[in-house]
């Protein structure tokens, strides 16, 4: 791996690619750390104390900076969430699906729909999370002019990380959305982890728990590669067919289809969907934490009660198969086989492969739904059985995430080497 590294930094392009990748990771911790004005952080603190359930998640995907308030304290997610809503326009609006499928200037204009719709849905949720913190007295004056200014802040930081996942995504190396939340992730964990060991070992003397959590850790990431590297091989005959005056064809090869082929999308999608509605009943009740409505926003939090993890799962489960659906087309893939004269053994062209093909994904796509919905939930399931609430990257979201972006990132570089006839990292 370290041979492969060495061999990475001697390509001029890769090595454009991985500094500009690094550049970008130190920018979004700089900005960490840039606090929003305005902000009283004693008063901050008591509000993630007195109601972890809700912040401490959305927290971790922002690498503290929700926490803090700094400028990029709403992250990403307002993006994910206007691709949620634009890929489901997609498919529900002629016009939109036409526009798609016109190339290059369909996707530009797909894209720029979803920037100014990013917009929209971020203010809406700084100015309800903004309203929140002042009706908790987290907020040094609180004037209706300053909650506006503080929301406009919040969106522009949420605009340069839309931008930075873009830039990445041309530049750098992987996808730049997935990119810039595992950094959040990333640059959480260190005090995750310094925490974990002033409470649980140097207070509490937990040394035992802390050992527990360990072991389960490198289990769980060792059961979450097992898995996303996981892939069901159909088998594929070429016939021979004759191109000028050379016969080619007559081989076999196969289709992977992989178990997790959503990847960690319909993690982002869900946890998007459960933060939605407490961002609008805190803009409905400006702020206040009672009422009906409330406890209902606050109860369909995975983690809180039974029918809000059971909801988390089913939406899991549910944008696993919708964005398996949108991103493997089984008759386009049925089409292309058939005219390029290949074909599955035992299986007729046409029809048939598209039904063989379309049951088979239900199947293995039904295994990796219930995997994302397992690991998800185990976020919260390890907690509570090793009473440790100051590391959260036991399972979950944040694991998976983490694991998911780590291996894609890295097969995109093993890709580059081996075009240039390099050794990969996976041998």
């Amino acid at each position: 791996m370290l041979s492969s590294l060495m061999a990475a930094f001697k390509i001029p392009d890769l090595k454009k690619r991985i500094t500009f990748l690094f550049a970008m990771f130190a920018v979004y911790v700089v900005g960490l750390h840039i606090s929003v004005p305005g902000v009283n952080t004693e008063a901050l603190g008591k509000m993630f104390g007195a109601d972890n359930s809700l912040f401490n998640l959305f927290d971790a995907f922002t690498g503290g900076a929700f926490k803090k308030y700094t400028i990029f304290a709403m992250g990403i997610m307002p993006y994910i969430n206007a691709s949620i809503i634009m890929q489901l326009l997609t498919i529900a609006i002629p016009q939109l699906e036409a526009l798609q499928k016109e190339g290059a200037s369909g996707q530009k204009k797909i894209r720029l729909y979803t920037r100014w719709l990013t917009g929209v849905l971020a203010l809406f949720q700084a100015y309800g999370t903004t309203m929140l913190l002042r009706s908790a007295g987290a907020l040094q004056g609180g004037s209706s002019w300053q909650v506006l200014q503080m929301a406009i802040v919040l969106v522009a930081g949420t605009a340069f990380l839309m931008y930075m996942g873009e830039q990445i995504s041309d530049r750098g190396i992987g996808n730049g959305v997935s990119v810039v939340i595992f950094t959040g992730i990333v640059a959480y964990l260190p005090a995750q982890i310094w925490q974990t060991i002033q409470v649980e070992g140097i207070f509490n003397h937990r040394w035992l728990v802390i050992a527990t959590m360990g072991v389960l850790f490198v289990l769980t990431v060792a059961f979450v590669v097992a898995i996303t590297q996981a892939q069901r091989k159909i088998p594929i005959q070429h016939v021979k067919r004759i191109v000028g005056n050379k016969m080619v064809g007559g081989s076999s090869s196969f289709l992977p289809l992989k178990i997790n082929s959503a990847g960690v999308i319909p993690i982002i999608f869900a946890v998007s969907i459960m933060y939605f509605p407490m961002t609008v009943v805190s803009l409905v009740q400006r702020g206040k934490t009672e009422g009906l409505l409330y406890n209902f926003a606050h109860g369909v939090q995975p983690g809180v009660t039974w029918w809000g993890s059971l909801a988390y799962a089913a939406l899991i489960i549910f944008f696993t198969y919708f964005y398996t659906a949108v991103t493997f087309n089984v008759k386009e893939v049925s089409d292309n086989l058939k005219k390029w004269g290949s074909f599955i053994p035992g299986i007729r062209p046409g029809k048939p492969t598209q039904d063989y093909l379309d049951k088979i994904m239900t199947r293995i796509t039904l295994s990796g739904a219930v995997f994302l919905a397992v690991i998800a939930l185990m976020q919260y399931l390890i907690p509570q059985w090793l009473r440790v609430t100051t590391f959260s990257l036991i399972g979950g979201t944040s694991l998976l995430i983490v694991v998911g972006v780590a291996l894609e990132t890295m097969q995109a570089i093993e890709s580059h080497l081996l075009m240039r006839h390099y050794e990969g990292f996976i041998k």
